[in-house]
């Protein structure tokens, strides 16, 4: 294998660094045209048949369209309509109305409340929205936007109802609840520690720790544990929802049990008294979706059986070892969350003509995610297909050797950094991590697992770091931040000095710290595990 093919290989990844980071080129043309380079490269000097990589194109929309985007759409559109019903409105009033103190009450935004919007809906909106309603009740935007950056860098490969792990799955064909397992193990450390660092964001260093460190960490345990029970026994996709529950509930049990009284994080706010039943209507389509989907979920098999048996397999990739592509019906998540939206509307008093608007409106503003989404599986295929991948794998582990597995979650890290998504950066490197594995060991599936789940499991660091993740935090920050400066009469100079500390620049300085030093962690973690065993 010559440089020169490590090189061709290496173009479309190029292609994207240089035309996401340095170029500026939005993400769905620079991600269309990786996908006709990638298909130029396998064409041209890799010589591979042009109808074969075309079918292996198609493989890839098809896998894009479902079960990705349709996950995607049906998360959004769930959030969107919960957004028009003002239910949104009355679930801020409940979780601010938990706490007065500012550190427990981020704790129960950025990260209890942020880690169910990710296993729920992903896509930026636990920043946004989190983000947004900190910004609402009176905390620093600034300070709102890192912590709600830092809060989502460990959920972030089981968020969407686990689609970035359900797709690294089905693209690497290593066992579902194997990988969520590995994954869950390799984020344990961080996920114990990243609400320390929310906390200490917050209160502005180490000293805010004091009178709330127990808290703290049994607001960490509360995501480790049961993630890596629930990814053990039923798979990823309920196991950030579940656990953020927890979180949630142990944060509010223990501002009652653990009542704080330090005056220096106490802070005033007006909240809306809001009945049992009041909150019940305006959570009925997260309640919905968590039921349906343990109710279809492999959990109860009397369920999950027959729905599954609602399938359609299609050969679509004409090339060697083909297999037929399958399309689940029913027991999809998408299909569960669309039910749960209408249904939990309706519940809502929204009226079907007024849903179905809010559906066209979602359709409408995610049109250029679609494009991103299928120009990216598309080029993972044809990469993968065409032997790209593997050339790749062969270069990686022939310049670190035995150190590879360090740098197998910056690879993950990379992709997510580069696309905004856990998934894409799935997409994109997964087969790599199989490819190097094989390369490494050949025929050791545990290895394998371990480097896939590693780099999956770091998709939540990049993405903290991720410009499109920033732009999507201050796009949903910066209204908020006008609202409360009409509403509570702050002068000029302070006004712009607010806004000018939500700069892109500003919020990339600060938050790089916490992007380096997660890497190094997750490296360590994935080193000191498999490291030895190739040594």
């Amino acid at each position: 294998m010559s440089q020169m093919t490590i090189a061709l290989a290496l173009l479309p990844i190029l292609w994207l660094i240089v035309a996401l980071a340095v170029l500026k080129v939005p993400a769905w043309k620079a991600c269309l045209a990786a996908a006709i380079i990638s298909f130029i490269i396998a064409v041209v000097p890799y010589g591979k048949d042009s109808a074969i990589m075309l079918s292996g194109a198609l493989e890839g929309v098809a896998l894009a369209v479902w079960p990705i985007l349709l996950v995607i759409t049906a998360a959004i559109f769930a959030y969107n309509l919960v957004v028009h019903t003002k239910a949104m409105e009355t679930i801020k009033a409940m979780l601010s109305s938990v706490t007065s103190d500012m550190r427990l009450l981020a704790l129960l935004l950025a990260w209890g409340f942020g880690g169910f919007m990710e296993g729920m809906a992903g896509f930026g909106t636990a920043v946004a929205i989190p983000a947004a309603m900190m910004v609402g009740v009176g905390f620093d935007p600034l300070k709102s936007i890192l912590a709600c950056l830092v809060a989502n860098s460990v959920p972030t490969t089981f968020g969407s109802i686990g689609i970035p792990t359900t797709t690294l799955a089905s693209l690497t064909g290593l066992d579902l609840n194997l990988l969520g397992t590995s994954i869950a193990l390799q984020l344990f450390i961080l996920n114990v520690v990243t609400p320390f660092f929310v906390v200490m964001i917050i209160g502005g260093g180490v000293k805010a720790l004091k009178g709330v460190f127990l808290t703290t960490l049994i607001s960490g345990l509360a995501l480790a544990i049961p993630e890596l029970f629930i990814n053990k026994v039923a798979g990823p996709e309920l196991s950030v929802i579940v656990s953020s529950i927890v979180m949630m509930a142990s944060i509010g049990i223990c501002a009652k049990v653990l009542p704080t009284n330090n005056p220096e994080y106490q802070f005033k706010s007006e909240t809306q008294k809001i009945s049992g039943s009041e909150g019940f209507v305006a959570a009925m389509p997260f309640i919905l979706i968590f039921v349906l989907l343990l109710l279809t979920s492999k959990l109860v098999p009397a369920i999950n059986g027959p729905l599954s048996a609602i399938k359609t397999s299609v050969p679509i990739y004409a090339g060697p070892g083909a297999k037929p592509y399958t399309f689940v019906w029913i027991a999809t998540p998408g299909i569960m969350i669309f039910l749960s939206a209408f249904i939990g509307g309706a519940v809502q008093k929204a009226g079907f003509g007024e849903m179905l608007g809010v559906l066209g409106k979602t359709f409408n503003g995610l049109k250029f995610t679609y494009i991103t989404i299928i120009s990216v599986v598309v080029t993972a295929k044809i990469m993968t297909y065409s032997g790209m991948t593997a050339n790749i794998a062969d270069g990686l582990v022939a310049a670190t050797g035995t150190l590879y597995p360090a740098f197998a979650p910056l690879i993950g890290a990379l992709g997510s950094f580069l696309t905004g998504s856990g998934t894409n950066s799935n997409v994109l490197f997964g087969p790599l991590q199989t490819a190097a594995a094989q390369k490494l060991i050949p025929g050791d599936g545990e290895l394998a697992l371990w480097l896939t789940a590693a780099s999956s499991a770091a998709t939540g660091i990049g993405k903290m770091f991720s410009p499109q993740s920033i732009a999507i935090a201050i796009g949903a920050v910066a209204p908020a931040l006008d609202e409360y400066v009409k509403e509570n009469k702050i002068d000029a100079a302070k006004a712009k000095e607010l806004h000018d500390s939500i700069e892109p620049s500003s919020i990339m300085r600060h938050i790089f710290k916490y992007f380096l030093l997660y890497v190094i962690v997750a490296g360590i973690i994935c080193y000191l595990n498999i490291g030895q065993g190739i040594i």
